[in-house]
């Protein structure tokens, strides 16, 4: 067998991302909770390959099916612009197991005012890392800024599902399930922009088609978050709303009712399932390199691209996760 040829875009995913089977395929990889389980060694090993093989070397043996396992490793681990390791909670392939958790708490024990808020209190924490984590560009964030986002969005989060709480006493119990989704939403909308204020600030890098950077976009930024915004809340819908209606009705069963210790394992459980699914697609609503219109950039970008490639109509970006 003749040597793996150098000519395999592995810049790109595997998969056509023009597409959101593509795009979806790509993440059901990206967001495998096995990776979690890879020790440092086999990460290391992956990115060597990957390193290697973007510089003109390829081991011995390596096939193309090996080089793409290693490249999903390497993506699942490291930052695509920083090229930094991740911290294990804050990377894709831990979605799944952590939210899951943290999700089927929050709707487990969402009717005492101590339990909704430290769940509530979980689960920004865990949002600011992943946040932080995930977040497009190199640009650095400073730890006032990394606080601020996070009691901002905590704040949020817990003062939403307290007064939602207040607000359903008196509604059917079904309604004060979807008290945790409410406080979620509202907490996105907060930790995610202020988590990435620093791009909202000085921009983030925007590229041609060929990865060469053009600048730095503040447009984009903010294209980019509002698309991860909406994202994340879509992500959280299946898992919190199928769930409570399930519940709700099993609850009301004998076989729930002289087994009560049950309830927060088949919860949990029922939203791991949910999110097995929705974490991916969810995260494959939009490329992950996506586009922009030169006309839409800001003026001084837009003059300078254009100066110095007048063809280019469109340019691109790390959107973040």
């Amino acid at each position: 067998m003749g040597e793996l040829p150098l000519d395999i875009n592995i810049q790109e995913p595997r998969w056509d991302q023009s597409t959101f089977l593509g795009r979806a395929r790509h993440f059901f990889t990206v967001t495998d909770p096995r990776n979690l389980l890879l020790s440092g060694a086999q990460l290391e090993a992956s990115r060597n390959i990957v390193q290697n093989y973007r510089a003109g070397v390829v081991m011995p043996g390596l096939t193309e099916d090996q080089l793409w396992r290693a490249k999903y490793v390497y993506d699942s681990a490291f930052h695509p612009d920083t090229g930094e390791k991740v911290v294990l909670i804050g990377r894709m392939s831990a979605q799944v197991p952590m939210n899951m958790t943290i999700t089927g708490c929050m709707l487990t024990f969402y009717r005492q005012t101590p339990t909704v808020v430290f769940w509530q209190w979980v689960n920004q924490s865990f949002n600011a890392i992943v946040n932080y984590s995930n977040r497009s560009g190199d640009a650095p964030i400073t730890v006032g800024q990394l606080g601020t986002a996070y009691v901002s969005a905590t704040t949020g989060a817990v003062a939403t599902a307290l007064g939602l709480k207040s607000l359903t006493k008196h509604l059917p119990p079904l309604v004060g399930r979807f008290v945790p989704f409410a406080a979620v939403a509202a907490a996105n909308c907060i930790n995610i922009p202020l988590m990435r204020q620093r791009e909202l600030q000085v921009g983030i890098p925007v590229t041609n088609e060929e990865g060469q950077r053009l600048g730095h976009s503040v447009s984009a930024a903010k294209q980019g978050i509002f698309q991860v915004v909406i994202s994340r809340i879509c992500m959280a819908i299946p898992a919190m709303a199928i769930p409570p209606v399930i519940m709700d009705t099993l609850e009301k069963k004998d076989f729930l009712k002289r087994r009560p210790w049950l309830g927060a394992p088949l919860q949990v459980g029922l939203v791991g399932f949910c999110l097995v699914f929705a974490t991916p697609l969810c995260c494959a609503l939009f490329p992950q390199k996506s586009s922009i219109r030169v006309s839409r950039l800001e003026p001084e970008l837009r003059a300078q691209i254009r100066e110095q490639n007048p063809s280019i109509e469109v340019v691109y970006y790390n959107k973040g996760l």
